[in-house]
């Protein structure tokens, strides 16, 4: 059995977060250092200044530990969600408000891929965002190329914010 889950939900937004923390992670040891972050932070085009980022994530680093274990990691999230948009990952998902912020999120999210702006997402965008991110599949144009064509439902070889939006809305996670 299988649950639909809507971008707002819970357990898919602490599967997000895990997914974010692993690949922030770079060396495996379950601890994002500060250095860690700064890099990814670095890769995504978000430059912060690294005194400015120590302050901040070091009241959230328990005694003992060398960076934000998962939990730390997520505390902090939770605190900058609370701060810069009002605690909004935790909406109910039938509210018009939901549906209009679930809208704009998907918006600002194509808007990251499709990186010369002409409304399409293309293998070449996909692949630089990937690898930005670190992820394995950027260094592979195939598999990337393989990315688009799951989505691409009119086949013009990229995909339009409509394709983006479904792929999205129609995320299925195993129910345990």
């Amino acid at each position: 059995m299988s649950t639909k889950l809507g971008l707002r939900s819970p357990s898919l937004n602490a599967l997000r977060l895990q997914r974010i923390f692993d690949l922030f992670d770079k060396n495996g040891d379950g601890f994002i250092t500060v250095e860690e972050l700064s890099q990814a932070l670095t890769r995504l085009g978000l430059n912060a200044d690294l005194t400015d980022l120590k302050s901040t994530v070091e009241s959230y680093i328990q005694p003992g530990n060398t960076g934000l274990n998962f939990d730390d990691f997520s505390s902090l999230h939770k605190t900058l969600d609370d701060s810069f948009f009002g605690g909004a990952g935790e909406t109910d998902d039938s509210s018009p408000e939901s549906a209009a912020a679930d809208e704009s999120d998907l918006a600002e999210a194509f808007k990251v891929f499709d990186e010369n702006g002409d409304g399409f997402i293309s293998a070449r965008e996909l692949q630089a965002v990937l690898k930005k991110l670190g992820m394995p599949e950027g260094g592979e144009m195939e598999r990337v190329e393989k990315m688009i064509v799951s989505v691409d439902r009119n086949q013009d070889g990229r995909v339009d914010f409509f394709e983006f939006k479904n792929m999205m809305r129609t995320v299925v996670i195993p129910s345990s």
